[in-house]
């Protein structure tokens, strides 16, 4: 695939990670197909599972809301299944903070994802957790065991 696919699928994980950061729900939910595979079983122990984009976005909104939010992203790995799949592993280090307390987590995310009305949507995100530093439970959807508490 050329450049400017490459550059598109970038883009959408980059205001994909933006819209937690400044709370952009309805962004976060239009980098997302109807419904997508979600598997955050290594921050939160949960299984993996399938849901609607806007279960996805109300889970999220619900746990960070709260907090004060900052996601960085790097390190695109795109590899294009066809004209009109491609999958994405990205380096992303998210921090969440609230009063004195934070709690940061350095991860790989696979996203998969698909052409779709013209431009690239998520339809798969998959997060595998390096490690986690700070309060595990300020954030509300984690795995209170994962990480070390300071």
């Amino acid at each position: 695939m050329n450049f400017e696919e490459r550059l598109k699928i970038q883009e959408v994980i980059a205001r994909f990670a933006n819209s937690f950061d400044i709370k952009d729900w309805d962004g976060l939910q239009a980098c997302l197909t109807e419904s997508l595979y979600a598997d955050y079983s290594d921050l939160r122990g949960t299984p993996a599972q399938t849901i609607t984009s806007s279960e996805y976005v109300h889970q999220r909104r619900e746990s960070l809301d709260h907090l004060k939010l900052q996601h960085l992203v790097s390190n695109y790995e795109i590899d294009f299944m066809n004209a009109e799949s491609a999958a994405c592993r990205a380096s992303m280090v998210v921090w969440r903070a609230a009063e004195e307390k934070d709690f940061t987590s350095h991860c790989l995310y696979m996203f998969q994802l698909m052409k779709q009305d013209g431009g690239w949507k998520i339809n798969g995100i998959t997060q595998k957790v390096l490690w986690n530093e700070g309060t595990a439970s300020l954030h509300k959807g984690s795995n209170k065991r994962v990480g070390r508490e300071t």
